[in-house]
């Protein structure tokens, strides 16, 4: 064995869009071992959960993370729901949906971008963050907002979206997606991309389950787990969404999956719009959180996010707890970066689409 060298990669980084810090111990430029250290960005918002009062505590929790904000903020108000035991209007429902994948896709264009940018593929780069805008724009007209819109809220939704808005909605996810397709085959069939993502950070099937992957890094390995399939008694229950699935466990297998969840978020918010029932938005929330304990997940972007919730009989809940995506997925970061050339290491790091504000909250 050659001699070892020690080298910090992060927390500062081009290929970074946030601080994460580790340390890769080489022999000739090979992986031998990754330590990761986070920490950079904690900011403490689960205690703050004592400070504010449950609905006031939606715009905290949304603020854990700006790319999949709305998801949090469902993710905390369903959890609030069920321990109140509030039922929520179905309409209120569909809505939440078509904002979520919304948000899916927009997290999902800005990774293309990101990967495109860190392999110099600049004309891509530009191109997914053109598309990125346009999804960007349909939630500004819905919401007001463009990457914290604060439209969940425990009870309903804030906003209703009228059917000509809708109906323009459709016209435009449709020419999203046909723009969307020639870019996504590019990049696919580029040689370039082939050899940087081909073959590199490999997890199989049995390796993903080991460790606890969630999302698409598990559906690329070919694991069937995807919270929306799960819940068949919800709104992707009844327009009978299945997971896109990847079996060869790269790098490429991850960027496909991302690519292709583009393709069937814009399918899920076509059937959103078809099947939306009239009705309320909301229901009058009466009360305070119950001396009780409550625990729901939400699939976002980066996969399964836990939300645990704890009532003292005060309007103030006594502990919220976030299990987000990126903390189960960094174990299989490490096995994927053990054996790897100091050059991947980069592009392996953006295959998982780190979030390092959600993981540190």
């Amino acid at each position: 064995m050659g001699k070892s060298t020690v080298i910090p990669f992060g927390p500062q980084h081009p290929v970074l869009p946030e601080p994460i810090h580790l340390d890769l111990e080489l022999q000739d430029e090979k992986v031998v071992r990754a330590v990761p250290s986070i920490g950079y960005v904690h900011r403490g918002l689960e205690k703050l959960v004592e400070l504010r009062d449950f609905q006031q505590y939606v715009y905290v929790a949304e603020r854990v993370c700006g790319i999949c904000s709305f998801g949090h903020g469902w993710g905390y108000s369903r959890a609030v729901e069920e321990m109140m035991e509030i039922e929520v209007p179905p309409r209120a429902e569909w809505l939440r949906t078509i904002w979520h994948e919304l948000s899916r896709i927009h997290s999902h264009l800005l990774w293309l971008g990101l990967a495109a940018d860190a392999m110099g593929f600049e004309s891509l780069f530009m191109e997914a963050w053109r598309l990125r805008e346009i999804d960007l724009d349909l939630i500004e007209q819905t919401t007001g907002g463009r990457i914290i819109f604060s439209v969940c809220k425990v009870g309903g939704v804030r906003r209703d979206i009228d059917g000509a808005v809708l109906k323009e909605m459709k016209r435009v996810l449709k020419d999203l997606s046909e723009k969307f397709l020639p870019m996504l085959n590019v990049f696919m069939d580029d040689d370039t991309v082939h050899s940087r993502l081909k073959g590199v950070g490999k997890l199989t099937m049995e390796e993903a389950l080991e460790l606890g992957c969630i999302g698409p890094m598990a559906r690329a390995s070919g694991i069937l787990t995807d919270i929306r399939a799960a819940e068949k008694d919800s709104v992707y229950g009844q327009l009978h969404f299945q997971p896109v699935i990847e079996t060869d466990g790269d790098c490429y297998a991850r960027a496909r999956v991302r690519l292709r969840e583009v393709l069937r978020s814009v399918e899920i918010i076509e059937g959103c719009i078809d099947n939306i029932p009239d009705g309320p938005i909301d229901v009058k929330v009466r009360g305070v959180p119950p001396k009780k304990e409550c625990f729901v997940r939400v699939e976002q972007p980066r996969g399964e996010a836990l939300y645990y919730v704890k009532g003292n009989g005060t309007k103030f809940l006594e502990r919220f707890r976030l299990r987000t995506p990126t903390n189960a997925n960094l174990p299989a970061l490490v096995k994927m970066l053990q054996g790897c050339d100091l050059a991947d290491v980069p592009n392996i790091i953006l295959t998982i689409d780190p979030c390092i504000s959600c993981c540190e909250r």
